[in-house]
């Protein structure tokens, strides 16, 4: 029993074991895009649990015409929005920053060259953090997560043009936070 399909259908004949199955396959997925979304390590962790939560609870009513990931992304990202709108007025861009963390290493030999690399990454999940609600959930489905514009259409649910456009502006608002703190880093390398 490796696909989701057959982990669903004998979950829905009464084997819990089996849904265990697909909270081990995507958990970890789930909890590092949701953590780009939200920021935070512990609500993070409280929105995979629930979604799993709610997914085993709705299971009956996934008909499979997207892949499970997708349904159940749909299902914690709407979570997480209902989170951050309830948390904007406790939330500050500093305290985004600081919960992102440092971006992981690809464990090259160059000190330095992991240092630049380190420092662009932060640089992307600060721009990343100062987006706003939209364009950071655009950007993080297509270019973090890989999802296709269909599949964003359906998380989001929005048709797919505006899925383009959306991802358009918001990769010009990143280009745009981003070109000048590019620059400053390469007057920097200069000196």
């Amino acid at each position: 029993m490796s696909d989701d399909a057959s982990l669903i259908a004998a979950t829905l004949a009464g084997d819990t074991s089996a849904f265990g199955h697909l909270v081990q396959r995507y958990q970890d997925r789930l909890y590092n895009s949701l953590l780009r979304v939200l920021g935070s390590a512990d609500d993070t962790a409280d929105i995979v649990q629930d979604a799993f939560v709610q997914a085993y609870t709705k299971l009956e009513s996934f008909r499979g015409g997207s892949q499970f990931y997708t349904w159940l992304y749909r299902i914690a990202f709407n979570l997480a929005m209902s989170h951050m709108r309830r948390q904007r007025k406790n939330s500050s861009l500093d305290e985004m920053k600081t919960l992102l963390g440092e971006e992981p290493t690809d464990g090259q030999p160059a000190a330095d060259a992991n240092i630049i690399e380190q420092e662009r990454a932060e640089l992307v999940h600060s721009a990343l953090a100062e987006l706003g609600e939209d364009h950071r959930q655009i950007l993080v489905l297509r270019e973090i997560e890989g999802f296709s514009y269909e599949e964003i259409a359906e998380i989001l649910d929005l048709p797919v043009g505006t899925v383009r456009s959306r991802l358009f502006r918001a990769r010009l608002e990143m280009r745009d936070l981003l070109t000048p703190r590019l620059h400053i880093e390469r007057i920097a390398d200069t000196r």
